[in-house]
């Protein structure tokens, strides 16, 4: 388990737009206050009591399964209807972790897609490993299933965590690349390892992949898209950011990480890149329109 310095904590990016919107809902407050209007005092209380309820003890514990069709015009028409799952920033050791990935794998097992693929942050804190085995165990995917780390698990123990999903058949590619045998067609699958605190090598990974191939990536941060679009990758899959945790049309995501400032949440589209962030299914219980999620998405030509 490698120490976290307060620097490391802390490198967050908070929009200049929620920070605005705190400071007049915090105006208007101490002028209803000063000027004792009681009724505009108790209605932005009220206002503000609900708000901050919703957003810490109800949306984070109600995750939603996003169905995502994706277009390739040049993918291999074989792989057309390949259907994968992602499940990702599971963040176990903190509120509802557990129980959004427990909800996250019983939609996988109804769902049955022919590959699933988890990127990364499975747990907040080292005591949390013990559950991953018991909370993964029912995953099952013909294609495999396959992991890359984030920086939270490079934090808490990697290896440990590596151990303990290895007998439940979840391989972690870590710079490393996997052919992909779907219907007479084939992908590759490529992962890296995490941007922040790993040691990524993209064109490590990608040697022997023809460059012809439809490669999809694992990378656990996002803002790696912008790398990754110079080479032959058609689609990365992505996590860390947690959708930015609040958002609101004009205003946002309200805070998001080092590595995952330039993309948050949902398509995007870099270059010739496609690319899917998912807001995850844990981190820290604070979300309002932008609930936990675990994601289905079908390749289409």
């Amino acid at each position: 388990m490698k120490n976290r310095s307060l620097k490391e904590l802390l490198q967050v990016r908070c929009s200049l737009g929620w920070l605005g919107l705190g400071i007049t809902l915090g105006g208007l407050t101490t002028l209803a206050l000063w000027q004792r209007r009681w009724t505009t005092l108790a209605t932005l209380s009220a206002i503000g009591a609900t708000g901050l309820s919703y957003a810490t003890l109800l949306e984070p514990r109600r995750p939603v399964l996003e169905r995502i069709n994706l277009r390739f015009p040049r993918m291999p028409s074989n792989l057309e209807g390949l259907r994968i799952g992602q499940l990702s920033d599971l963040h176990l050791g903190l509120p509802f972790g557990k129980e959004n990935t427990r909800w996250a794998v019983e939609q996988m097992t109804l769902e049955k897609p022919d590959l699933l693929v988890l990127t990364g942050d499975f747990v907040s804190f080292h005591h949390a490993i013990a559950d991953l085995p018991d909370l993964l165990r029912p995953l099952k995917a013909p294609l495999g299933i396959y992991a890359v780390p984030g920086n939270h698990d490079h934090w808490e123990g990697l290896a440990e965590i590596q151990n303990v999903l290895q007998p439940l058949g979840i391989e972690f590619l870590i710079n490393e690349k996997r052919q992909i045998a779907w219907h007479e067609g084939e992908a590759w699958l490529v992962g890296i390892d995490d941007t922040w605190y790993g040691e990524p090598d993209l064109p490590g990974a990608l040697q022997d992949v023809p460059p012809e191939a439809f490669a999809i990536l694992l990378a656990h941060e996002p803002d790696f898209a912008d790398t990754a679009a110079k080479y032959p990758i058609a689609l990365q899959l992505s996590g860390h950011t947690h959708g930015g945790h609040l958002r609101l049309p004009f205003l946002g995501s309200f805070c998001v990480p080092f590595h995952g400032t330039r993309y948050h949440s949902g398509f995007e589209q870099v270059g010739p890149l496609q690319m899917y962030i998912s807001r995850g299914l844990g981190g820290l219980p604070l979300r309002f329109n932008c609930r936990p999620e675990a994601t289905i998405f079908t390749l289409c030509n």
